[in-house]
């Protein structure tokens, strides 16, 4: 990886950037637009974004506005949990794709693994990837028993499963079962919602590098392999969080931070969630 819009190959041959940008909690109108246009003009080309996110329409016109071409672009939307079942999936899909303002989509995923519900779900998800509405389709928050469970009946593979995922969460064994059946892992909350910044080995190893702590994090995802999607409003953080390329961590390094791992989510837990 030696560059912003560098990719990784999906398990149906789509290229996916593996550094995107994520706009939750990013507020829709002046902010989301501001944010998705200055993250375009930084080089991203994948922008991560989901109904309940509340700012589709702001993604589209923040878009509209850096004139990029759309099939330079990888846009990724999610299904929310009370939208979930078949007829309402494909509902649901319709009304984001107005909001985008897009003909098609390149990865639709269930946001949680609604109980009863994701099956039904997927099964939609298949229906609009057989139809060509996305490239790929993925999931959202899944462990390894859900992933397990869908596998039984799903014809299409997931191609993405997208989780929280930083050094005090490192998700070790659902990496391994994902890379195991090709389903590419994205982190989510990649920096931890800020709470990393000040986490004294990644200061130092950070210090070592002349970077920060939030590049040597996201330095971490990308040679772990893992697609990475940091979140920000700031247009000088949006730009420093792609000057990932300059530098490389050690294998040290990298053992370092995996020791960091507790198992601490900052989000709910996908066994455990009322929303």
């Amino acid at each position: 990886m030696k560059h912003v819009q560098d990719t990784t190959t999906l398990n149906n041959g789509v290229k996916m950037p593996w550094l995107g940008f994520g706009v939750f909690k990013v507020k829709d109108g002046d902010e989301v637009v501001n944010a998705v246009r200055t993250a375009i003009e930084a080089g991203y080309r994948s922008i991560d974004t989901a109904k309940v996110y509340n700012n589709e329409a702001g993604v589209a016109q923040g878009i509209r506005e850096t004139g990029v071409a759309r099939e330079d672009l990888f846009i990724t939307t999610k299904v929310w949990n009370s939208d979930q079942g078949y007829e309402s999936t494909l509902a649901a899909f319709e009304d984001s794709m107005k909001r985008l303002e897009l003909d098609y989509l390149d990865l639709y995923l269930i946001h949680w693994p609604v109980k009863g519900k994701y099956k039904d779900t997927w099964r939609a998800l298949e229906k609009l990837y057989k139809e060509g509405r996305v490239r790929a389709i993925g999931v959202s928050n899944f462990q390894i028993h859900h992933l397990e469970d869908l596998l039984m009946d799903a014809t299409v593979k997931p191609a993405v499963n997208q989780v929280e995922l930083h050094p005090l969460l490192t998700q070790t064994e659902l990496r391994e079962y994902c890379s195991k059946h090709e389903i590419q892992i994205e982190a989510w909350s990649p920096l931890g919602q800020g709470h990393l910044m000040e986490h004294p080995l990644l200061q130092d190893i950070a210090a070592k590098h002349g970077k920060s702590p939030a590049q040597v994090i996201l330095r971490w995802d990308l040679q772990n392999g893992i697609v990475t999607i940091p979140k920000s409003v700031t247009p000088e953080r949006i730009r420093a969080n792609t000057e990932l390329y300059d530098f490389e961590l050690t294998a040290e390094d990298i053992e370092q931070i995996n020791s960091l791992n507790e198992n601490k989510r900052f989000g709910a837990d996908p066994d455990n969630f009322n929303f």
